[in-house]
């Protein structure tokens, strides 16, 4: 086939445009001349893009995906400003059996907090309710979920380790699959063509099954935990093994919690330290000897600073392995630290949409310390390799919005937030695709709309990178995964 009349955008510098895109199988096919009654395009697919734009299809880099679409049918508490509103919206809900699950309280924000137990209890009686924070670094329970579990808790409100392990009935195989096929039609109805999953606890075998029954319609680079690296070694996995949609991804560990909770790991001391930096280049040095990169949650500055420190004490290793290391989030970094992503070749792995939702908070916990966070455009000037995700569940899997969000700097009438840190449209798309591609070893499959890669391409009906102030109201149209539509077939 052969698109034609619309802009075609294919993010290599040497050739940033072309006058149409010719699909051949799976592939990008050469160049082609498409002028009216040319013998080389005789029975060839003609569309017509009508002014349309064409990009790369977008890769979200940071997916906590079965999570995320498992959550969409949850309860959304992201609206409350009080504990009082979200009680009231618990209230609401309380019709039904079963365990209540929630998501996206924030309590920073409230006047009359703190969450407890006991404020769950008069809304819910004896249906157990799991509510996690914003930032899923947080669990607020009732009394009911807490005599269901066996356990006790003074307040109902669990961090971090203790939050993740508590015995929530998990979703049913039914639900699970459901949930997957679901997302992945939502997914790709929003130009996305490729996911990073950072699944915590189940996800990777409905991704096998899904590959295996040919019903995958995004590229999956599928992480493992740091805990699981010893069944990794047994089974001789390395980063990158796998087929044309599935693959291998980084093992994943923790520095730190978040800003929301409190939990940031942060230079003065302040914080939470989930992982010490010894243990850090240990874990760095076991997957390394097996094939596997490693992707570190860091999100305070001293978290940052002591991943970039294991990643420089255990250079030499991933570097002789052929691995490309990646922190996830980088959110405060210090001065000093910043040149050393690049210098060591760390890929920054950062979610644009937090600046524009964690903005308040950052001001009121960080303070000045603010204004060296989300330092987006700062890391793509020192030359390091930056990707976006939008860290679902985070926030919504909706990459116009990250892109958004990484040129303007908001996503609302309020001024752009530090808008020093604002970048170019065709850098923030970049980040979504080429860029994503390189983080996992496939810049020479995809990412670019260049013959003898990847057809992967999203169609919208703006072109945003001419006009990035119609960012906010762009719409995908169609999108492409290896040569075939799995969402928007035309015509239009």
């Amino acid at each position: 086939m052969i698109l034609h009349n619309g802009p075609i955008y294919t993010m290599d510098p040497r050739l940033p445009q072309v006058r149409a895109l010719a699909v051949a199988g799976a592939l990008i096919a050469g160049g082609v001349d498409v002028r009216e009654g040319d013998s080389d395009t005789v029975g060839h697919e003609r569309i017509d893009l009508d002014g349309r734009c064409v990009l790369p299809g977008f890769t979200d880099a940071h997916v906590h995906f079965l999570d995320w679409a498992l959550e969409r049918t949850w309860l959304d508490l992201h609206g409350c400003r009080s504990l009082a509103d979200a009680c009231a919206a618990v209230a609401a809900a309380t019709g039904g059996d079963g365990w209540l699950r929630g998501k996206g309280w924030l309590e920073a924000t409230w006047p009359d907090g703190p969450p407890h137990r006991a404020a769950l209890d008069e809304v819910t009686g004896e249906r157990p309710a799991a509510l996690w924070a914003h930032d899923h670094h947080t669990l607020w329970v009732n009394s009911a979920a807490l005599r269901a579990a066996g356990a006790e808790h003074p307040t109902g409100v669990l961090q971090e380790w203790d939050a993740w392990r508590f015995p929530v009935p998990p979703a049913t195989s039914l639900e699970r699959s459901q949930a997957l096929r679901e997302g992945m039609a939502v997914a790709n109805a929003r130009g996305v063509i490729g996911v990073h999953d950072f699944q915590a606890h189940g996800g990777r075998g409905l991704w096998q099954r899904y590959d295996a029954d040919r019903r995958l319609t995004l590229r999956v680079a599928m992480s493992i935990p740091l805990p699981a690296i010893e069944a990794a070694k047994a089974l001789e996995l390395r980063t990158g093994f796998g087929g044309d949609l599935l693959r291998m991804g980084p093992v994943k560990a923790f520095m730190d919690g978040t800003l929301g909770s409190r939990t940031a790991w942060m230079l003065d001391g302040s914080g939470e330290q989930l992982l010490s930096e010894d243990d850090l280049a240990d874990g760095i040095a076991e997957a390394s000897a097996c094939g596997l990169a490693v992707a570190v949650h860091a999100i305070g500055d001293g978290a940052n600073r002591a991943a970039l420190n294991a990643f420089h004490r255990t250079r030499e290793l991933w570097q002789q392995a052929l691995l490309r290391p990646r922190i996830e989030h980088a959110q405060c970094l210090d001065d000093a630290d910043l040149p050393r992503f690049a210098e060591l070749g760390v890929i920054a792995s950062v979610q644009p949409v937090h600046a524009t939702s964690d903005r308040d908070l950052a001001d009121e916990i960080w303070g000045e310390r603010a204004a060296k966070g989300y330092r987006t455009r700062d890391l793509l000037d020192s030359g390091a390799h930056v990707v976006f995700g939008a860290d679902p569940p985070i926030e919504e899997l909706d990459p116009m919005a990250a892109i958004q969000a990484a040129v303007h700097r908001t996503l609302d009438d309020r001024e752009p937030w530090h808008p020093a840190q604002r970048i170019p449209v065709a850098d923030a798309i970049s980040c979504h695709s080429a860029a994503a591609a390189y983080a996992v070893g496939e810049e020479r499959r995809r990412g670019c709309l260049l013959p003898g890669l990847e057809a992967d391409l999203v169609v919208l009906d703006t072109d945003i990178v001419a006009h990035p102030e119609r960012i906010a109201g762009a719409r995908v149209v169609a999108t492409m995964l290896a040569g075939r539509w799995v969402h928007g077939r035309p015509p239009w």
